[in-house]
């Protein structure tokens, strides 16, 4: 199979491309690096990495054109500056529309998306939130525009399968609370957190069912979450646990800001019948992957798109 990844140096793209690219199919990359690092995913037999913007036309459909892949798996997105709406715009929803009419043109069988929980809004009427719950993404520059592609999709009439995810962490993540514990903590700094709960998931486990979506599993929308959440003070002491560190440190315990959420928990209930059970890595050895990481290579980004997070 021939599979362009956009974002495949980043975090989830990275991942995917490794248990393609281990299987023996053919995959591009498309990444202007702005979060990805080149060493994810390095050159190698049946890999070709493209340095660029996918809110480029005219580079990604001669990408489209001379690659002519069978499926698209989109990961690439902005979000590093939630008062950046300009290149938020630019990438997650001109992009998206540039990729969506490419894979259109040239007969893609399948188009994987990855949209935010954040779709859903910050105060949501029910928990868990399920599929048929109200589209309501105002609470930020990037939920906004990851949610006008995935509508994009809708209208285009591609086969689709649209992940909309819980936080994903592990090795390589670049956004959210865990790589900022990790830098603070190493550094013998404090850190906070609020009295928000997440459900955090592994990369690596969602890099396994979009390789499945891919193989034609599924159609439509899909929530990727262990059903279950955990305050951010149980994410941070697993973290401290695996770090090793002996004498605890006390984080400082703050309300939520204005634009944060007590709580985003996503249904899976679609997701298990149509992908089976799935195997989901506890929290302590999620944590361990991810010190192991950055130990080697060190903390990239520490970004967040909410503003006061």
């Amino acid at each position: 199979m021939r599979t362009l990844i956009t974002g495949g140096s980043g975090q989830i793209g990275s991942h995917v491309g490794e248990r393609l690219l281990a299987r023996g199919d053919d995959v591009l990359n498309l990444d202007n690096l702005a979060t990805g690092r080149a060493m994810h995913l390095p050159d190698q037999t049946r890999l070709q990495n493209v340095r660029g913007s996918i809110a480029d036309r005219e580079l990604v459909n001669s990408v489209f054109d001379e690659f002519k892949p069978d499926v698209v798996v989109h990961c690439a997105a902005s979000y590093k500056d939630p008062d950046d709406w300009y290149n938020d715009a630019l990438v997650n929803t001109v992009g998206g529309a540039i990729l969506i009419h490419a894979a259109k043109r040239l007969g893609v069988q399948r188009f994987v998306y990855f949209n935010t929980a954040l779709t859903y809004g910050v105060k949501p009427i029910e928990q868990p939130i399920t599929l048929a719950h109200p589209i309501n993404p105002d609470n930020s520059s990037y939920s906004i525009t990851k949610t006008t592609t995935e509508e994009f999709l809708r209208l285009s009439g591609l086969d689709f399968v649209t992940f909309r995810l819980a936080n994903v962490i592990g090795p390589r993540c670049v956004s959210g609370p865990l790589p900022i514990f990790y830098e603070r903590l190493v550094q013998g700094k404090r850190c906070f957190v609020t009295k928000a709960r997440r459900d955090f998931v592994y990369v690596s486990d969602l890099a396994k069912q979009v390789v499945r979506a891919l193989d034609g599993i599924g159609h439509g929308a899909y929530h990727f979450s262990t059903g279950s959440d955990i305050s951010i003070k149980e994410l941070y002491d697993a973290l401290v646990t695996a770090l090793g560190i002996n004498e605890y440190p006390q984080p400082e315990i703050r309300e939520l800001a204005p634009d944060d959420a007590p709580s985003i928990l996503l249904d899976p209930t679609r997701t298990f019948r149509d992908f089976g059970n799935i195997e989901f890595t506890p929290l302590a050895d999620l944590c361990k992957a991810a010190v192991e990481y950055y130990n080697e290579h060190g903390v990239h980004g520490g970004y967040t798109h909410l503003k006061h997070e």
